[in-house]
């Protein structure tokens, strides 16, 4: 919430540990967690790449000497296994795929914030959509043809009120108002009353702007002494290119479905013109406790979220976005911000996600796979020490050029 007129007096009911804001941090605390599977296997071989080498390398020698091959022959040989055997081939698999795809993404103003969060968004095959701020751009706009149909007093009347209120409803009927040509009468004696709205006088007409007495929904009434109310409904704009992301993330084999904290009705008409199921009126302990059970099932979840409510289940979740408009806590929670409006960033960071992993698999059959093949040749005495440094160089320079391939993973 924000206060964007006159003081506020604030009476402290909880403090400290008992606040809400503590029982979120402390939802998000309990749900973070290490998740990065290669990673841990890349840095397990790399503890056990030194002792095992010198041991081959060891046994080659003492093998070669058994066999009568003289020390310097043997020797020649121990070191060229040394020199051959890559580990950094092995521990570029990971990294260096992360950076580019990473890359790519930001090229597309998405900002990864954790390199492990590609590997888990790639398994993902549930997204939950927070509605306000995620689905739609948490920027209410009052109805065009509402707008359209006000007479010229009632629209100038109403652009007059407006004028004097900073709050959201206010502005965007001002702003849809100026765009339509529209020009502000004097309102004399204007007030606003928090949670009511605006009122003041007009050619000795009393007039109003503000709360409306239906429940269906966001609106605003304009109220004008001696006439009918006119009531102005507002409606939070879906995210640009919202049907083409909801429809690529189905394609993908994804289920998609609404969790918002938002009013039943308002989530229901959103979700009907998204075609998706939906649970409203859902709590920060709601949301991850859905996660949760879903996870439980054997799902993998992605969360899309931007409120203060949503870091929790961010934080929960598989794999998180969050919109670069998303409260602080949203955005430290998630693993991915996207800066732009589009909802397309989502279905990007999937495809890019999954072809980051295919590319890594690459990675490490190409990293085994030389290894497999170059050490027992060398073991066997075919590769002398420039040969085997070559060959450990050119087993690094493939991984990074196969990673190399994920330039353009986000398009």
């Amino acid at each position: 919430t924000l206060n964007l007129d006159a003081p506020v007096d604030v009476r402290v009911t909880a403090a400290g540990a008992d606040t809400s804001l503590a029982e979120i941090a402390r939802l998000m605390d309990a749900a973070e967690q290490p998740r990065s599977v290669y990673v841990r296997i890349a840095d397990r071989a790399s503890r056990l790449y030194a002792p095992a080498v010198h041991t081959l390398a060891a046994l080659s020698f003492i093998g070669w000497m058994l066999a009568g091959a003289g020390v310097y022959q043997s020797l020649v040989i121990a070191i060229a296994v040394l020199i051959i055997t890559c580990p950094c081939a092995l521990g570029l698999a990971v990294p260096v795929a992360q950076v580019v795809a990473s890359g790519a993404l930001m090229r597309e103003g998405i900002m990864v914030k954790d390199g492990s969060a590609i590997e888990r968004l790639a398994t993902i095959d549930r997204v939950l959509l927070d509605k306000t701020g995620s689905l739609t751009l948490g920027k209410p706009e009052p109805e065009p043809a509402v707008i359209a149909a006000l007479d010229g007093d009632a629209a100038a009347v109403a652009l007059g009120l407006a004028s004097h209120s900073r709050h959201p409803h206010s502005r965007s009927i001002e702003a849809a108002l100026l765009a339509k040509g529209h020009r502000a009468v004097l309102v004399e004696g204007v007030a606003e009353t928090a949670g009511i709205g605006l009122s003041g006088s007009w050619n000795g007409l009393k007039v109003s702007l503000g709360r409306s007495d239906q429940a269906d929904g966001m609106s605003t009434t304009l109220r004008i002494a001696g006439r009918p109310d006119l009531r102005i409904p507002l409606h939070d704009q879906l995210r640009p290119d919202t049907p083409a992301a909801l429809d690529r993330l189905r394609a993908m084999g994804l289920n998609v479905s609404l969790l918002s904290g938002d009013n039943a009705q308002a989530v229901a008409d959103v979700a009907r013109d998204v075609g998706l199921t939906a649970r409203a009126a859902a709590s920060p302990a709601d949301k991850r406790d859905a996660i949760t059970t879903l996870q439980q099932q054997g799902h993998k979840v992605l969360m899309v979220g931007d409120g203060l409510n949503d870091g929790p289940a961010l934080a929960a979740a598989d794999a998180s976005i969050a919109p670069g408009s998303a409260s602080d806590v949203g955005r430290q929670a998630a693993d991915l911000v996207f800066l732009g409006n589009s909802l397309l960033a989502l279905p990007r960071s999937v495809i890019a996600a999954r072809r980051t992993m295919r590319v890594v698999r690459q990675n490490f059959a190409l990293a085994v796979g030389y290894n497999v093949l170059a050490v027992p040749l060398a073991i066997a005495g075919y590769v002398n020490p420039m040969i085997a440094a070559a060959a450990m160089s050119g087993s690094s320079l493939v991984v990074v050029a196969n990673s190399l391939r994920l330039v353009r993973a986000a398009k």
